[in-house]
């Protein structure tokens, strides 16, 4: 797998000072963590769920989840769990294992993990992982025992030696009230160190969060602009996202929207970076309310998550385009990880617009490398409006 690869490679060229490296199920989870970039659900229930997978590779998606859980009917549950194992049986029938994006399933209970690692036989390989729901410290760990348990040699052999992995989300009411959230961050803490090898990443369910409240962001607001929301996320980076070693990637929350709707607001996009032809860029974005979504996954970036949930393919191109590393992050990044500057100290950037401190933004240009390392490099003169504008062509 690669980010981008689905555009042709004269464009690509002429985009990346530095492209985005290949990965694959057996990369290291700190690797996959953050390439999992846009993840995309789509329901069990798809009648031609194969199909579907092959087409969304195509267009540079790259991990997935099947759901059984809150996007289905809970009488659809039996008929989604049949529908899975056929197309995934399908899957791999077609031998297009080395193109396909990391699928995870999210299922509903601990004990579907081993039922359908047993139901699916050598199509396992073809899996990366669970998603389990509602995570809390009680609910959780019976899941991440049922992983386990369900890794017979059999398994392990299908796998190739690899393990599957868990993407908890975190969603649960008691995480949103604040008489109960603290003691409940404490217990998710200590279940996730407790099976770290395990854990991919940590998933957020605004969603549910909103529910809770009976509330419903516009289109024309972020997650971070419904003060209850932004309140959770801001602890669940505190005690889960640290950037000291115990720390977990942490995913940004689902965009709902993918249709006009009408507007209360003004557009978010400045005119100034969509000159020329890019109007028609930004006329479109705005018209579909995509807006929004990109000053979200700025937020997103700034408050420490990485990725994000999506439930409509027009999302990913945005996701993915904003989550290029651009040149100047890139050469603030390289200049603080010199080796020779161990000791610190401050230096002007090479841009000469801002001050680098080496032990400060440490953390940060080492979280730059990486994430450099799976969605690449921009060249000096390519911004994230070309970026997009490459990946939207055949959305």
């Amino acid at each position: 797998m690669q980010h981008f690869r689905h555009l042709p490679e004269g464009l690509r060229s002429k985009l990346f000072h530095r492209q985005p490296g290949e990965f694959s199920a057996h990369s290291p989870a700190r690797t996959l963590a953050v390439a999992l970039g846009a993840t995309l659900y789509s329901p069990a229930t798809r009648p031609r769920l194969a199909e579907d997978i092959v087409k969304q590779a195509g267009h540079g998606v790259v991990s997935m989840v099947l759901c059984l859980e809150d996007s289905i009917d809970d009488r659809e549950v039996a008929a989604a769990e049949e529908n899975l194992v056929r197309q995934f049986s399908e899957l791999a029938a077609r031998d297009v294992a080395d193109s396909l994006p990391l699928l995870f399933i999210r299922v509903r209970t601990p004990e579907q993990i081993a039922d359908l690692v047993r139901r699916l036989g050598p199509a396992v390989r073809l899996l990366s992982g669970f998603v389990l729901p509602k995570f809390t410290e009680e609910r959780g760990a019976p899941f991440l025992d049922a992983l386990i348990s369900a890794e017979t040699p059999e398994t392990v052999d299908a796998l190739d030696g690899r393990r599957l992995f868990a993407m908890p989300v975190l969603e649960s009411p008691e995480l949103l009230h604040l008489e109960t959230r603290t003691d409940t961050l404490g217990g998710i803490a200590r279940t996730v160190d407790k099976y770290r090898e395990r854990v991919l990443a940590l998933r957020l369910g605004v969603t549910d969060f909103c529910s809770a409240y009976g509330l419903r962001r516009a289109p024309d607001m972020t997650a971070y602009d419904v003060q209850l929301v932004a309140s959770v996320i801001a602890d669940v980076v505190n005690m889960l996202g640290r950037a000291d070693g115990t720390g977990f990637t942490v995913t940004g929350p689902v965009w709902e929207y993918f249709k006009p709707h009408e507007r209360m607001f003004k557009p978010q996009l400045r005119r100034s970076p969509f000159l020329g032809r890019a109007e028609e860029v930004r006329a479109a974005l705005i018209e579909h309310d995509m807006d929004g979504l990109l000053r979200e996954i700025e937020l997103d970036r700034a408050n420490g998550l990485q990725g994000k949930t999506c439930i409509h393919p027009s999302h990913v191109a945005p996701v993915h385009a904003l989550s290029v590393v651009s040149h100047e992050e890139f050469s603030d990044a390289s200049d603080i990880l010199e080796p020779d500057r161990d000791g610190g100290g401050v230096l002007r950037s090479a841009y000469t617009n801002k001050m680098n401190e080496v032990k400060p933004h440490r953390a940060w240009a080492e979280r730059i490398m990486l994430r450099a390392e799976v969605f690449g490099v921009a060249r000096e003169d390519v911004s994230f409006v070309e970026l997009l504008s490459a990946g939207l062509r055949d959305v």
